[in-house]
C-alpha cells in the first residue's frame, strides 16, 4: 500500500468511526396493557356491554358468577359502615332519639370518645347530656347527616337507618352507620355503576353489591365494611338516584348463590375482553368454582379496554423498580400469566441478575389500571464500523461487500437490545426522512436479544418491534 492510500484509508476510518461515536445510544421503555381492576368475577363495563345487546340482569350475573343461581334473603339484615375513624369528636344532626335522650333533628349534637368503651353525647351548647356504653345509637325521622362526611371526607353526609359510636380502637371516636341491606345498596350502586347505565346493568350491580356485602367483612369492631374501594364505594343517601333505586327495589333482597350458599360476588371495572380466576390474583389463593375465567364479549365499550403505550426511559422504569434488580436494571421478561393474560409472575432484569415478582408488584410500582400487561425495553446505538480492509492484503474480489448492500460500505451499525424477544425475531429499522418515519431496513434477534444492522446514510433513526417504537439516535 502506497503512503498516500494508508492516508486516506486511516482518514475515512476516523470519519466514519467519529460520525458513530458522536450519535447517543438511548434506551425507551413501554408499557400497553388492558382492563382496569383485579380481573376477578363481574366486569362493570362488560355488563352494561352486555344489557345493551339484550341480556338481563339474571343471565348476565350466570355468565359472570359461573353455576351460581339466584336466592332471596328471608330476614332483615343490617350492613355496618365505617364511616369515620379515629377523629376526637363527630356532630350529626338530624336525630330525635340518642343514650334515652329525646333529640332536637334540627340541632347538631357532638360524640366523644372515653376510657373504658363509653362515650359522651354533649348538646348543642357544648354541655354533657349522658355518658353511654358503646356503641351510642342515634335515629331520626329521617337520614341522619355526619356532619363533615358525605362520602367524601370534606362535607355532610345524610344516612339511612342510624348512626352508631365507639371509642376508636387508637384513641377518638368511630361513627358507624348501621342501615338495611338494601338501604345500603341503593348508597352503592350509583357510585360503582353510572345511573344512566340500562336498568339491566344496574340490577346486576344491585344484586352483586348486595351479596358482596353479606358475604365480606373487614372484621372491625362494631362495623364490617368501609365506604370505599377497600369494601365498595358508599355515598348514603345523598348519592342515591332514582334510576338505580328502581333497580335495587326491583331486585329486593336476591343474592347470588352457589349450591344455595351466598357467595362473594367480586366485581370490577374493565376485564379487556377476558376475566381471571381468583387463584391467580391477590384475591385468593385456591380456586373457587363460580370465580373462574370468562370471556368478556362487550367489554370493549371501556375506554380502559385497551391502554397504553405508557413509555419512558430505561432509567425512570428503573427507578420505579428499585430494589428489585441487581446492577442497572435492563428490562422486564413475564414468566408466567393466568388464564386471561394477566401477568402472575416475572423476572426483573439487571445487569447481575434478576429477581422474580408477581403481577401485582409490577402493577404497583407502575401504578398501572391492572395486570394484564406487557413490557418492551429497545436499545439503540451507533457501534463503530470495523476497520476496512486492506486491499493489498485482500484476496481476489468476489464482487460482494460484506456489511453493505449493492456494494455501498454502511457508515454505521446500529446496534442494541430487544428484550423481551424470542430469537429470530425481527425488527424494524426506522429513518425519519421528510417529518415521519418510514422502514429502511430489517434485523434479526439473536438468542441473547442483541442485532445489528448496517446504515447506509447519516440520519436519525429508530428501531421497532411488535408496535413499539425505541427512542431516536442521530448518525452524523
Amino acid at each position: 500500500m502506497t503512503r498516500n492510500l494508508r492516508i486516506v484509508t486511516i482518514a475515512i476510518v476516523l470519519v466514519l468511526g467519529g460520525a458513530a461515536a458522536s450519535a447517543q445510544g438511548a434506551t425507551r421503555f413501554t408499557i400497553r396493557g388492558a382492563g382496569f381492576g383485579h380481573g376477578v368475577g363481574m366486569s362493570q363495563y362488560g355488563a352494561m356491554g352486555y344489557a345493551s345487546h339484550g341480556w338481563t340482569y339474571d343471565r348476565i350475573l350466570a355468565h359472570y358468577y359461573s353455576g351460581t343461581g339466584l336466592a332471596t334473603l328471608n330476614d332483615a339484615r343490617d350492613v355496618r359502615v365505617l364511616l369515620q375513624s379515629g377523629s376526637g369528636s363527630a356532630s350529626f344532626s338530624g336525630a330525635s332519639k340518642g343514650a334515652g335522650k329525646t333529640l332536637a333533628p334540627a340541632k347538631t349534637y357532638t360524640v366523644r370518645g372515653r376510657a373504658g368503651g363509653q362515650v359522651e353525647l354533649f348538646g348543642p351548647g357544648g354541655r354533657s347530656l349522658a355518658v353511654a356504653a358503646a356503641p351510642l345509637r342515634v335515629t331520626g325521622p329521617g337520614p341522619v347527616t355526619l356532619k363533615g362526611r358525605a362520602g367524601n371526607g370534606r362535607t355532610d353526609g345524610a344516612y339511612r337507618g342510624a348512626l352508631e359510636f365507639r371509642p376508636g380502637e387508637l384513641g377518638g371516636v368511630n361513627a358507624i352507620n348501621a342501615v338495611g341491606v338494601d338501604d345500603y345498596v341503593k348508597g352503592v350502586v350509583p357510585l360503582e355503576s353510572p345511573a344512566s347505565w340500562p336498568i339491566e346493568a344496574l340490577k346486576a350491580q344491585a344484586v352483586a353489591a348486595r351479596t358482596y356485602a353479606l358475604t365480606t367483612s373487614k372484621g372491625g369492631t362494631g362495623w364490617d365494611q368501609y365506604p370505599d374501594t377497600r369494601s365498595q364505594v358508599y355515598g348514603g343517601y345523598g348519592a342515591e338516584v332514582a334510576s338505580s333505586n328502581a333497580a335495587v327495589d326491583a331486585t329486593a333482597g336476591q343474592l347470588v348463590t352457589y349450591d344455595g350458599t351466598p357467595v362473594p360476588t367480586y366485581f370490577f371495572s374493565t376485564s379487556g375482553g377476558r376475566t381471571e380466576n381468583v387463584e391467580n390474583t391477590t384475591l385468593g389463593t385456591e380456586p373457587e368454582p363460580w370465580l373462574r375465567s370468562v370471556v368478556d364479549e362487550y367489554d370493549s365499550v371501556s375506554p380502559k379496554h385497551r391502554w397504553g403505550p405508557i413509555k419512558m426511559t430505561r432509567a425512570a422504569a428503573g427507578a420505579k423498580l428499585r430494589g428489585l434488580y441487581r446492577g442497572r436494571f435492563k428490562g422486564v421478561k413475564v414468566v408466567e400469566r393466568g388464564r386471561s393474560p394477566r401477568i402472575m409472575l416475572a423476572d426483573v432484569i439487571g445487569t447481575r441478575g434478576r429477581t422474580r415478582v408477581s403481577g401485582a408488584t409490577l402493577r404497583a410500582r407502575f401504578g398501572l389500571y391492572d395486570t394484564w400487561a406487557y413490557f418492551t425495553a429497545i436499545k439503540a446505538r451507533v457501534a463503530p464500523l470495523p476497520p476496512p480492509p486492506d486491499p493489498q492484503s485482500a484476496g481476489p474480489s468476489t464482487g460482494g461487500t460484506g456489511a453493505g448492500t449493492a456494494g455501498v460500505r454502511p457508515v454505521a451499525i446500529l446496534s442494541g437490545t430487544v428484550l423481551p424477544a424470542r430469537s429470530g425475531a425481527r425488527i424494524t429499522v426506522q429513518r425519519l426522512t421528510g417529518g415521519r418515519w418510514g422502514a429502511v431496513s430489517t434485523a434479526l434477534v439473536r438468542r441473547d436479544g442483541t442485532y445489528r444492522a448496517p446504515l447506509s446514510a447519516r440520519g436519525l433513526y429508530r428501531v421497532r418491534y411488535k408496535g413499539d417504537a425505541g427512542a431516536a439516535v442521530r448518525v452524523r
